[in-house]
């Protein structure tokens, strides 16, 4: 039910479908920046956060260009799906709207890496400019059309977990689309 074009709290394309609009140009970034960064990056994290499992760096260190493109394709389909059921519901789809508060979230997991690193992490340029404000501009047009859920704590897990979830099965999917 898409709103009505004299509908003055009506949401539109630039809230739904830039979701996708603004995940696309966040990823951009982390297309070019990611795997040269943990090649770079790799051996100093490895030392400065010994706790980490070793497993996880190994898996850092084997993620290579072409499997990193392929999951950023897997995920475009994921925010692609949102977006537009977020759309066709004129904002009102539960799938969407996680989907922004996962966009959202995941923008600011990208700024504490980048605390944690104390510099650049792939993400963290377009985290602060696009992502974040994006987000919160989405949501307070929810809200002004009057069709944003209510933000608990358990939306917010569910955001992050949506987030986990959704990159954890890109990077499945990519792994085997590339295997050799």
């Amino acid at each position: 039910m898409l709103n009505s074009p004299g509908d003055e709290q009506a949401v539109g394309g630039a809230v739904t479908l830039g979701l996708l609009a603004a995940w696309a140009l966040h990823d951009i970034e982390e297309l070019a920046t990611v795997p040269g960064w943990w090649r770079r990056n790799l051996p100093a994290l490895h030392e400065r956060y010994p706790a980490v499992p070793e497993t996880v760096w190994r898996r850092a260190g084997s993620v290579e260009g072409r499997e990193f493109a392929a999951a950023v394709g897997a995920m475009a389909a994921v925010v692609a799906a949102a977006s537009v059921a977020g759309r066709l519901t004129g904002g009102r789809s539960a799938t969407y709207q996680t989907a922004l508060n996962a966009f959202g979230l995941h923008g600011l997991v990208h700024l504490v890496q980048a605390g944690l690193v104390r510099g650049y992490t792939p993400g963290s340029a377009t985290s602060p400019l696009i992502v974040v404000p994006f987000a919160l501009w989405a949501r307070r047009r929810l809200r002004r059309a009057g069709v944003l859920r209510a933000t608990r704590p358990r939306a917010l897990a569910l955001g992050l977990g949506f987030a986990g979830a959704a990159t954890v099965a890109a990077h499945t999917v990519a792994r085997r689309l590339t295997k050799t």
